[in-house]
C-alpha cells in the first residue's frame, strides 16, 4: 500500500510540474470548484481563479528541478498527502529559488484524483 502511494505522489508531481513548466493552462484540469490555492499566504479558491493567479506569474518560462517527494494517505478515502521539495529556474536567472508545496489529492466518482488543496511557499535563507 505505502509503495501505490508513493508511486501515485510521484506520478502526480512528474504530471503537475511538467504542465507547470510547458503548459500552464492545462493545469486547470487537475483543480475542481472547490479547490482551494494558498500561494505565499493568498488564499485562492475555484478553478478560474488559481488558474489566473498561476498564469499571471511574472514570468512564462521555468524549470521545476524536485529535491524530495514525500506521500502519505489521507483520512478520507482514496486520498493522498504529497509534500514536495525543489527549486525553480528562471530563464536568465543564476540563482534558484528554492520552494515546498503540498497537494491533497482527492478522488473524483471516476476515480481521478484532483488537487482539492494546494499550498506552496517559497524557501528563503
Amino acid at each position: 500500500m505505502e509503495e501505490q502511494i508513493d508511486l501515485v505522489g510521484k506520478a502526480f508531481v512528474d504530471h503537475y510540474y511538467h504542465l507547470f513548466d510547458n503548459d500552464r493552462t492545462a493545469l486547470a484540469s487537475l483543480y475542481q470548484p472547490s479547490s482551494m490555492l494558498t500561494f505565499e499566504g493568498q488564499k485562492i479558491q475555484g478553478v478560474e481563479d488559481i488558474t489566473a493567479t498561476l498564469n499571471q506569474l511574472p514570468f512564462d518560462q521555468c524549470r521545476h528541478v524536485i529535491s524530495t517527494i514525500d506521500s502519505q494517505p489521507s483520512s478520507f478515502s482514496g486520498a493522498i498527502v504529497v509534500f514536495v521539495s525543489g527549486s525553480i529556474q528562471l530563464p536568465g536567472e543564476e540563482h534558484q529559488l528554492r520552494f515546498s508545496q503540498m497537494f491533497h489529492l482527492v478522488p473524483l466518482l471516476q476515480g481521478n484524483l484532483f488537487v482539492e488543496n494546494d499550498i506552496f511557499r517559497l524557501v528563503y535563507g
